[in-house]
């Protein structure tokens, strides 16, 4: 699935040529690396390419991986428009249970920006999942940090899962229904889940990379991110905070060669991440 969404880029008129993606994709599909592909390019409200390939459609549920680390940053965003969350409030202020740790005086935007200094990862073996964020989270307590907060960027998901917690915990509800109650449903993405459904004794959500959603669903995400926070007239994240999510968070952090992001862009350099984007 590919998604995009954008303001206007001076194209002059000029009609972009997607033949080649097109293709890119096809080809994908023909060799068999996936069943099949959705795609949706999107310039202010005028779609200029969209198709479907193989066995997926526009409203297929798929896993999109690390696309879902936007959608969750979103989440622990619209608690923050909403209470007393803050960017800059320390682990330890919602989560007592840091108190005395290095872990609790991270403050919230280092843990959605992989710059908090907690692994990226759990070491292996890896403990069942089956649980909910307070117990995914408590997995994460005894965990060593690798870095002083601040001063590494290093990819990864796990500092994500602390940061949901503070977000439950800040506005007295688990993450999911945080998602489908601020996110999902005012934005229409009716096929979407964090958690999935019909499990037995509960599912942790993983931020980082859980998000199950469809094309249509995602696209939706992005009209409100590229309209400064408004979809369809109704407000859903405040236009400040949208624009923090997009600013530098890495700041002087060290950026080593070869980072997951310098690969996945083509390039290097320090502005590399915002708030899980």
């Amino acid at each position: 699935m590919v998604a995009a969404c954008g303001g206007r880029n001076g194209t002059h008129g000029e009609k972009p040529d997607f033949t080649g993606l097109d293709s890119l994709i096809q080809g994908w599909v023909d060799k068999g690396y996936y069943p099949g592909a959705a795609i949706c390019v999107k310039q202010d409200t005028a779609v200029l390419f969209r198709k479907s390939y193989g066995a997926v459609s526009p409203d297929t549920p798929v896993y999109v991986a690390s696309a879902g680390k936007w959608v969750a940053a979103a989440v622990v965003a619209a608690v923050v428009d909403r209470t007393e969350l803050s960017w800059d409030d320390p682990v330890e202020k919602w989560l007592p249970e840091f108190k005395g740790d290095p872990k609790g005086v991270i403050p919230l935007r280092r843990l959605l920006s992989h710059t908090s200094g907690i692994r990226p990862y759990l070491p292996d073996p890896r403990v069942d999942n089956y649980n909910h964020l307070d117990s995914a989270v408590a997995e994460i307590l005894p965990l060593d940090t690798v870095f002083t907060p601040g001063t590494r960027f290093e990819y990864g998901g796990l500092a994500m899962q602390v940061a949901g917690r503070m977000a439950e915990v800040a506005a007295g509800k688990e993450f999911e229904t945080l998602f489908q109650e601020l996110l999902a449903g005012p934005l229409r993405m009716t096929r979407s889940h964090f958690t999935p459904v019909n499990t037995d004794g509960g599912h942790a959500p993983m931020l980082g990379g859980g998000l199950c959603t469809t094309l249509n669903d995602y696209m939706n995400f992005l009209d409100m991110i590229i309209h400064g926070g408004v979809f369809e007239g109704q407000r859903i994240l405040r236009e400040a905070t949208v624009k923090e999510m997009q600013a530098d968070q890495v700041g002087r952090a060290k950026v080593a060669e070869g980072e997951y992001v310098e690969r996945a862009l083509g390039r290097h350099h320090q502005g590399v991440y915002g708030l899980g984007e």
